[in-house]
């Protein structure tokens, strides 16, 4: 038997529990049935930031940035295509800093965009500046081994 994994769902916040083995076969959420993967980047606020951090097994990778960041736009689409790639292993996300003043300030967020690793509720890693779609899959995966 495999061991199990809570996941939040990126559509309706409720906690999953999903057989280990089940992730990369596209599970569903059980309260909104919508897929708990999207191969995208889901979009965090103040309010739902904390029960991402803290409720999912798997790691949790966040692009924090502005809408006024031209450097922040020009991650955008490396970031989208690296969670399209190593989805489900990792949980992707992103928090406008502007909105979400909250998290950004306790996580001393100081520059945008700065893209932080966390795994079971704590940063394990951060990197401050503007990856391309390489640059960016070979930081997480060197993270996480």
């Amino acid at each position: 038997m495999s061991q199990s994994k809570h996941l939040v769902c990126p559509h309706c916040d409720a906690v999953n529990r999903i057989p280990e083995d089940k992730l990369a076969h596209h599970p569903t959420c059980g309260r909104c049935k919508e897929a708990l993967f999207t191969g995208a980047p889901l979009e965090l606020t103040d309010q739902s930031f904390d029960k991402h951090l803290r409720r999912n097994d798997i790691p949790l990778v966040v692009d924090f940035w502005a809408p006024w960041c031209g450097p922040c736009k020009m991650m955008a689409p490396h970031f989208k295509s690296v969670a399209a790639e190593l989805e489900p292993a990792v949980r992707f996300a992103k928090l406008n800093t502007e909105q979400a003043q909250r998290a950004a300030a306790q996580h001393n967020i100081r520059s945008i965009p700065t893209v932080a690793i966390f795994r079971n509720g704590r940063e394990v890693a951060r990197q401050a500046g503007a990856l391309d779609a390489a640059r960016l899959r070979q930081w997480i995966q060197s993270q996480l081994r």
